[in-house]
């Protein structure tokens, strides 16, 4: 039985595959073992999304699990976490995940057809109730970190104007969350948050350890 694990969750319109990057740096340099699991993040509602990955994770069977999670992925994560029972312990990292909330989301979801491409998972846990009204218990009872971007390029300024540190789509702001283990800024855009050879660094930092690299 492998002992320790991660498991790598993708954004919103993404098919798993773009984690693949960030999932052989940490296996080639960091010495996990690696998972990507793949779901509909558009016509899955946010429960039976978190159900999926709970069914994923519980069946790895693996004594630890870590998750890291890209955007929407960190939202899904912790919302597993929150509702279903007995899983394993292990650490949490999310990238660029809008965990208090998406002002770029909800101007897209002003429009008629935006509704329809953000689906039902975002718009549940990011939209009508986002992760920091439910994900208390879980920013207790273990390490979740979080890196956040700063460089100000993606398709989110297309829809929103950000007064802020952000990473094009997300705002630095909109990743904090009460409770958090760690959170740091990277400079890097929403996507490539996932390419970057530095946040897989840091995300192996913090699976590791519970904090992320920082210079003394």
């Amino acid at each position: 039985m492998i002992q320790e694990t991660v498991i790598f969750v993708h954004g919103i319109w993404m098919p798993g595959s773009e984690m693949w990057l960030i999932k052989r740096h940490l296996e080639r340099d960091h010495d996990f073992d690696g998972r990507i699991f793949s779901y509909p993040s558009v016509s899955g509602t946010l429960d039976e999304n978190a159900r999926r990955l709970a069914d994923f994770v519980l069946g790895s069977g693996c004594a630890k699990v870590h998750i890291v999670g890209h955007s929407l992925g960190g939202v899904v994560a912790l919302r597993a976490l929150a509702t279903v029972a007995d899983m394993p312990p292990g650490r949490v990292v999310c990238l660029g995940s809008p965990l208090a909330g998406s002002r770029a989301a909800r101007h897209l979801n002003e429009r008629e057809w935006g509704k329809s491409i953000l689906g039902h998972s975002l718009q549940e846990g990011v939209l009508d109730e986002a992760a920091s009204q439910w994900a208390g218990d879980v920013i207790k009872q273990r390490d979740v970190g979080v890196i956040a971007g700063t460089l100000s390029v993606g398709l989110g300024k297309l829809f929103a104007t950000f007064d802020s540190e952000n990473d094009g789509t997300v705002a630095v702001s909109e990743t904090r969350l009460t409770g958090l283990r760690d959170h740091i800024c990277m400079s890097s855009n929403h996507t490539g948050l996932v390419f970057s050879r530095e946040v897989a660094d840091q995300t192996a930092a913090f699976l590791k350890r519970g904090e992320f690299l920082r210079e003394h």
